[in-house]
């Protein structure tokens, strides 16, 4: 099953290669996902041949070629600093299937591990072992500048014409959690956006990670901001991303658990988030 983002990947390459000065300017939130008294035990691999990570070439800033045609992205990265982490870079490949090859790849032993944004549900997890989650998405609102407001609010929102994509889980969120909001509903994000700049609505509801490429992107032309936020809500939009093994291999997710500790605790995390999302999300 194709992460959600996926049919964005173009529209979201595009946007963090266009973010406008301002946005750039900004100090953006980096999330921090792991207890810092919680110390994981660091593994011993030294009897682990080598570690493979799989991913796919079309899911920009995530994994892409870049225009050398080089594999580059956040995820490219973020291997690499597992495998520098776990001191077996000797050791660590990192190898670009189509999405549907993926599964099949790792089950016949073409590759240990897969980084692209495979969600783990309760389905998924019979099929696979998966590191803890990474890098979530927050549910956010956006304002224009001049209504943007601050926390607490639920109660400032009151009556307000709140628009969001037509039977998304955004949508079931805000219904259910701002019950005070006039919801109008639309099909495309792009009629959203141009409501919203219009007036037409106070405010828009969404993807945080989508709406930050919107916001630092030129059709915005820095209307509006995050307000409020950001909200996470695991039981509408998933535990976020994590990295699958095996299911017969808990022992390389707990491995790479550790790696990713160690990769947040010394900012490493915060450099790659900063390079690939400007404009925060959180």
């Amino acid at each position: 099953m194709a992460f959600q983002w996926r049919s964005f990947a173009l529209a979201m390459l595009i946007g963090l290669l266009s973010l406008a000065d301002g946005a750039r300017a900004a100090a953006p939130q980096v999330p921090v996902l792991w207890d810092a008294k919680e110390r994981l035990p660091k593994p011993d691999l030294s009897a682990l041949p080598r570690l493979r990570f799989l991913t796919t070439t079309d899911f920009p800033p995530f994994n892409f070629l870049d225009g050398s045609g080089k594999l580059s992205g956040f995820h490219i990265d973020l291997a690499r600093a597992i495998c520098a982490e776990l001191g077996i870079v000797e050791k660590c490949q990192i190898q670009a299937l189509p999405w549907t090859e993926l599964e099949g790849a790792l089950q016949k032993g073409e590759g240990e591990a897969i980084i692209a944004g495979i969600a783990a549900t309760p389905e998924s997890r019979a099929t696979y072992a998966f590191s803890r989650s990474y890098l979530q998405f927050p549910a956010r609102f956006i304002m224009p500048k001049s209504k943007a407001l601050t926390e607490p609010v639920f109660d400032k929102l009151h009556g307000n014409r709140v628009g969001v994509i037509s039977g998304s889980a955004h949508e079931r969120m805000l219904r259910d959690y701002f019950n005070t909001v006039q919801v109008v509903t639309f099909d495309r994000p792009e009629d959203l956006y141009n409501d919203l700049k219009a007036g037409k609505v106070d405010a828009a509801f969404g993807d945080g990670m989508r709406l930050a490429f919107w916001l630092g992107g030129s059709d915005a032309a820095g209307c509006c901001r995050f307000a409020g936020g950001p909200y996470l809500a695991p039981e509408y939009l998933g535990t976020g991303m994590a990295i699958a093994t095996k299911a017969d291999n808990p022992a390389l997710a707990a491995a790479l658990d550790y790696a990713l500790q160690e990769i947040s605790m010394k900012g490493t995390f915060a450099e790659f988030y900063l390079r690939y999302f400007p404009v925060s999300f959180f």
